[in-house]
């Protein structure tokens, strides 16, 4: 197994991931997948300085991702993945790949007022992500929500219905 665990947070690597996040999960590699922060070299720079010491980091597109994923490149590494939605991770546990743990964070409210579920002081639901929660949740993979490390972690069944 190579992902050791994935946050969704729509900041992606800012400095309470770098600073808490990267080092309590302890991975070879963080990744983040992002398809606009791939393809844009001034926010990849970024975040390359701020880039978890003694850490590698990816910053790729999801083709990429999977691409590398269903090829084994990253057998034998422990990876903490990164994205901004739960789709990234349910199409990485649908190539095969087992999520332990996957920790909803920093989300954006939706624009338009799009229905959905607060999911404590930082992390919105939107309505058409709940069955993508619920077919990561029915695949083992734990779903908490949790922004610090330091937080407890609430069950994402607290909000939702897995």
């Amino acid at each position: 197994m190579s992902i050791k665990a994935g946050r969704i947070d729509y900041r992606l690597l800012h400095g309470i991931v770098q600073g808490y996040w990267c080092p309590t999960i302890a991975a070879q590699r963080t990744m983040i997948i992002d398809d606009a922060t791939a393809d844009d070299e001034i926010r990849k720079s970024a975040m390359r300085m701020s880039k978890p010491a003694g850490q590698a980091l990816s910053i790729i597109t999801h083709e990429t991702a999977y691409e590398n994923f269903k090829a084994g490149k990253y057998d034998g590494h422990s990876v903490f993945v990164i994205a901004r939605d739960p789709q990234t991770f349910l199409d990485l546990i649908e190539l095969g790949q087992e999520i332990p743990t996957i920790t909803l964070g920093l989300t954006e409210l939706p624009a338009g007022g799009a229905d959905g579920v607060q999911a404590g002081r930082r992390a919105f639901i939107k309505t058409e992500e709940i069955p993508i929660y619920r077919a990561i949740a029915k695949s083992g993979t734990d779903i908490e929500v949790r922004y610090m490390t330091t937080d407890t972690p609430v069950p994402i069944s607290q909000f939702i219905t897995t």
